[in-house]
């Protein structure tokens, strides 16, 4: 098949593109003028029409971030791209374009309309993230599979569907499949889908669509399950505990433990591995890491407790100084208003100059109160700030504190006896191969061991260090995490309370500013 651009020469998305586009769908006469005067900037702009403008490659939309319709139809646009930073994008129209594969919608979460009409798209895909979708025209494609509309039903909002003109629409089962299948689309190719028609539907397909519904609820509680999962991993991680609610660390001493999976071949080992002692370690080193866990969610309850006191008292120590300011702005403005009537009747000169600058003194002691009550709430949330920064600090070391004494795994006897017993397996054995005595079945890596004394201790030695290592780094882990949040938080407050100063003074003194020019713009008397 011939392509358009085979004698049409294509276009490029340029600036030059843009701005002409943008001024044309732009305002009209005095306003349009006066924007194209000033600018239009990209980032303002809602709607955009780039239609019947031969473009190939979708390009250097980047900047258009407020876009909420976009319409790129009659073009000869073979690949759907550069669309990630239009997330806004509500309506979107690449109809009779060239394109064969559905792609570079996922950034566009908010898409409720959109329409590929007459283009050459084979399969409806890649187009799970559009959730908010409810008008799709897909007609004047190459859809031939009817069971790809399935695909569709993921789409709880989608309310229209178009596909006239694919090679299913010739198909004898095409509306009732779709009927029943898509039980919530209300228009079909620009018509109602009628009761009727949907209840023969269910009929007709009824196994198949409680076969779909079944699979449906399994993977919808798979995936809730994943989510609650998830959600509990991430409350773990916030309290710096996951995975110390069981036998995780334990466990991954070991299955990390290349060494341990080499000597579990030498006889004895699996005895040992499986004796009292050892069992009783596990037993203990899990219960320690469980009240770590239990101790590190509730001090992360306590935590957010203080964080939400904290912010509630910035809250209502800012509101209260502001009501404070609010009200002295607006005594000020009554009597300016007063003031500006009584100067608009005087006409003696050396009169209206003594009033002028007793205002100009107001406005002046205005200023100075309202920094003054700035400068009392900046000494009130200082004092609120070191009461948080000194309660959260506080709480985190006593709970690295508390990990600290509980955590004494490296010190345990039975990790020691463990190590010590599982080397002298390894010398029994040594001496037995050294003296041909050695009969066992092993892999050659496991008789390569045992070569000489060194080798076999350097290889219970490493297999004890990998423990005691992972030990170490989760407490590691845990301490440097948890000191890292106190930090980055109270960083954080500071660098707030310091930016609201900046900004609340700088609304102060413009505010003045606008009073004192307010002041020498005011249209007196002439005689003055």
């Amino acid at each position: 098949m011939s392509r358009l651009y085979d004698t049409i020469e294509p276009s490029v998305v340029d600036e030059e593109m843009l701005k002409k586009a943008v001024e044309e769908q732009g305002p009209k006469d005095q306003a349009g003028r006066i924007a194209k005067e000033e600018g239009i900037h990209f980032r303002d702009v809602t709607q955009l029409r780039l239609d019947f403008k031969n473009i190939l490659k979708i390009d250097n939309l980047w900047q258009f971030t407020a876009l909420t319709k976009l319409q790129l139809d009659n073009n000869i646009i073979e690949k759907i791209q550069g669309l990630d930073n239009l997330i806004n994008l509500v309506w979107l129209d690449l109809s009779f374009n060239n394109i064969e594969v559905i792609e570079g919608l996922d950034a566009l979460v908010k898409l409720e309309d959109l329409s590929l009409y007459n283009n050459r798209i084979s399969e409806i895909a890649n187009i799970d993230t559009l959730y908010n979708l409810q008008v799709l025209s897909i007609g004047n494609n190459s859809l031939d599979q009817l069971e790809n509309l399935i695909y569709l039903r993921r789409f709880k909002r989608l309310r229209s569907l178009n596909l006239a003109g694919n090679p299913i629409y010739e198909d004898e089962n095409y509306k009732m499949f779709i009927a029943a299948y898509l039980p919530e689309l209300v228009y079909l190719d620009f018509r109602l889908v009628d009761e009727n028609t949907r209840e023969v539907a269910n009929l007709q397909y009824q196994y198949a669509i409680d076969e779909i519904k079944h699979n449906e609820n399994m993977a919808q509680r798979k995936l809730t399950e994943e989510l609650q999962k998830q959600e509990e991993l991430e409350l773990h991680k916030a309290a710096y505990v996951e995975f110390l609610n069981g036998s995780f660390l334990f466990d991954s001493m070991y299955s990390d433990d290349p060494e341990t999976a080499k000597l579990a071949y030498l006889p004895g080992v699996h005895l040992l591995l499986e004796s009292y002692p050892l069992k009783h370690y596990r037993s203990k080193f899990v219960a320690i890491c469980q009240q770590i866990f239990e101790n590190g969610l509730k001090q992360q309850v306590k935590r957010e407790a203080e964080e939400a006191t904290f912010f509630e008292c910035l809250r209502e120590a800012i509101e209260s100084n502001q009501d404070k300011g609010s009200e002295k702005v607006a005594g000020f403005e009554e009597k300016k208003r007063e003031i500006f009537s009584e100067l608009h009747q005087l006409t003696d000169t050396s009169l209206l100059e003594t009033r002028i600058a007793q205002y100009n003194k107001e406005i002046n002691e205005l200023c100075d109160s309202l920094m003054m009550l700035e400068l009392q709430l900046l000494d009130q949330l200082e004092d609120i700030i070191k009461d948080f920064e000194r309660n959260i600090s506080d709480m985190m070391t006593g709970f690295i504190e508390f990990v600290q004494g509980i955590y004494p795994f490296t010190q345990l006897d039975l990790e020691n006896n463990h190590h010590e017993k599982l080397l002298e397996i390894a010398i029994n054995t040594l001496e037995k191969v050294l003296k041909n005595e050695f009969v066992e079945d092993v892999p050659d890596e496991v008789r390569m061991l045992f070569v000489d004394k060194d080798t076999v201790v350097n290889a219970v030695s490493a297999s004890h260090d990998i423990h005691l290592l992972k030990i170490d780094n989760r407490e590691d882990d845990l301490i440097t995490r948890a000191n890292g949040w106190t930090t980055a938080l109270v960083e954080k407050v500071h660098s707030d309370e310091m930016k609201r100063n900046r900004k609340r003074i700088s609304e102060i003194n413009i505010y003045i500013d606008y009073l004192r020019d307010e002041m020498e713009n005011l249209d007196l008397p002439e005689s003055v």
